[in-house]
């Protein structure tokens, strides 16, 4: 090995030490922030006294908001995280939150969208995420350009997570 090859070695090493302390810190906190949003949405649902569905099912009615999609168009649009939707939406179903219907086009799709009791959830979500947003520079330090600046870098990475599937990299 020459030396210039060693040095580059070396710096490289350097570098993929720290990288690897700060990657498993943001694998940490993604799955943390994940948690932690539905334990904001649990909290409330229990302040609105809504202890039919639980923050995973309200999270989904936030998601579908004013659309009418099918069950698949949930996944693949990124609006739910999980894989028992097919689950929690007939549970939606039968509690009255969303009302679904065979597509006219494809008959062996399902599209949903919510009714009012539906609407009502994701109302409430909207009120706390905008109360939220009102306190989230004063309170949390946290403004529009770090915002911005996260959620670049986090595209970065859902982008880099993307191509290992998609690539099998």
């Amino acid at each position: 090995m020459t030396a210039l090859a060693k040095q580059e070695a070396a710096t490289a090493l350097a570098y993929a030490v720290p990288a690897a302390k700060h990657y498993m810190e943001t694998l940490a906190l993604v799955e943390r922030l994940h948690r932690q949003l539905l334990d904001v949405i649990k909290d409330e649902l229990d302040r609105k006294d809504e202890r039919e569905i639980n923050s995973v099912q309200a999270l989904l009615l936030f998601n579908v908001g004013d659309q009418e999609l099918t069950a698949g168009e949930l996944r693949t649009r990124g609006h739910y995280l999980g894989s028992n939707v097919s689950y929690n939406l007939k549970k939606l179903v039968e509690s009255g939150y969303i009302h679904h219907e065979r597509s006219e086009v494809d008959r062996r799709s399902v599209l949903v969208r919510l009714t009012r009791k539906g609407e009502a959830v994701r109302d409430m979500l909207r009120e706390m995420f905008s109360r939220h947003l009102a306190s989230l520079e004063p309170v949390g330090n946290v403004g529009g350009p770090e915002l911005e600046q996260m959620n670049a870098h986090l595209r970065r990475i859902e982008r880099f997570w993307i191509d290992q599937v998609r690539f099998r990299l």
